[in-house]
């Protein structure tokens, strides 16, 4: 009789053939698909969960090869999307699951949309305002979501089940103010502390997957470095906005464009409302009587004496070599948004 993919894990005791079952047929949506991101994507396809939706705005570039261990150079070359070189990648490991790649920056116009359809959402994100953000989001509608993150040699995980446990805010405090906190830009990172919180947080999925006694219900802070571990509780803050009084003010905040710092980028994303009359064509059509253009079928780069940018089919833009958020939005306002 023919060994199965799934076999060493069905024998696992805790998951079993019925377990496995359960994992075909989780969804999980992966939002960040980076250092974090990437590797847990990996691991949750390996054990065969069923459906994987992988979110991420950006493009795999030389510096992510460090730490980002599903991309390759060929991915550098080609100037892929993070969550379409995951989807290429994986669907050659496991042909067995769906995997659906979103080329998308996650903002309070798009993200209910992303998450209500799923189990369980898994932070692989590099910014906190976005993790508040998603943090509310799945508060509102009860969705479990598995957060991790990563700065230096250190890294914390905790899994935030609505109605039961504490949230993110209660976990970390109100969002610091920008500048105020260490990121990969201030102190870097390193490949071993992405892969040990990964492991955490693909661990807990599958578990919660399977409504598995054995669900984490403490924060862990971990160093690779330092070489610690630490299990700690956290209090549910009976005054916490988010799961306290389910007040949800990033989710119901609307403003016309999003502009945010790039990790690890001198660049800065503009996110316009989607209102559905943007006109891709038409703009590039436009862009290309005021430098060089270069078209591919996930994006459209444009460089000139003043202006080094990439556009998005949903009117997003990265601007590169720009000192500020202001100097991104002068840019934008002139070469797409006229």
């Amino acid at each position: 009789m023919a060994v199965g993919r799934y076999h060493r894990q069905e024998i696992f005791y805790p998951i079993g053939s019925e377990g496995q079952k359960k994992l075909q047929q989780g969804r999980v949506c992966i939002i960040g698909i980076g250092a974090l991101g990437a590797s847990v994507a990996n691991m949750l396809a390996q054990a065969g969960v069923g459906y994987l939706r992988l979110i991420d705005r950006d493009i795999v570039e030389l510096t992510n090869l460090q730490r980002q261990a599903l991309f390759t150079e060929a991915d550098v070359e080609q100037q892929l999307p993070k969550a379409e070189a995951a989807r290429e990648h994986i669907a050659q490991m496991n042909s067995e699951i769906e995997i659906e790649a979103v080329i998308a920056d996650v903002n309070p116009y798009n993200v209910e949309k992303f998450i209500t359809d799923v189990d369980i959402v898994v932070d692989g994100l590099d910014n906190l305002e976005t993790r508040y953000l998603l943090n509310e989001a799945c508060d509102k509608h009860k969705i479990r979501y598995v957060y991790g993150g990563v700065v230096g040699s250190g890294g914390m995980m905790m899994n935030i089940l609505p109605g039961e446990t504490p949230c993110l805010e209660c976990l970390l405090g109100p969002l610091p103010e920008e500048g105020s906190y260490d990121t990969c830009d201030t102190v870097g990172v390193i490949s071993p502390i992405t892969n040990i919180v990964a492991s955490y947080e693909a661990a807990e999925t599958m578990k919660l997957l399977l409504d598995s006694e054995s669900v984490c219900r403490q924060a862990i802070s971990m160093d690779a470095w330092d070489s610690y571990t630490e299990f700690f509780d956290v209090d549910k803050d009976p005054e916490c906005p988010v799961c306290g009084k389910h007040q949800y003010t990033r989710l119901e905040h609307r403003q016309k464009n999003y502009t945010a710092s790039l990790c690890g980028h001198d660049a800065y994303q503009i996110t316009p409302e989607d209102d559905g009359t943007f006109d891709y064509d038409a703009v590039v059509t436009a862009l290309e009587g005021e430098g060089e253009v270069k078209r591919n079928r996930f994006f459209t780069t444009f460089k000139n004496d003043e202006a080094d940018l990439k556009l998005f089919p949903d009117g997003r833009a990265i601007i590169n070599s720009v000192p500020s958020g202001d100097e991104a939005q002068k840019i934008f306002a002139k070469y797409i948004d006229r």
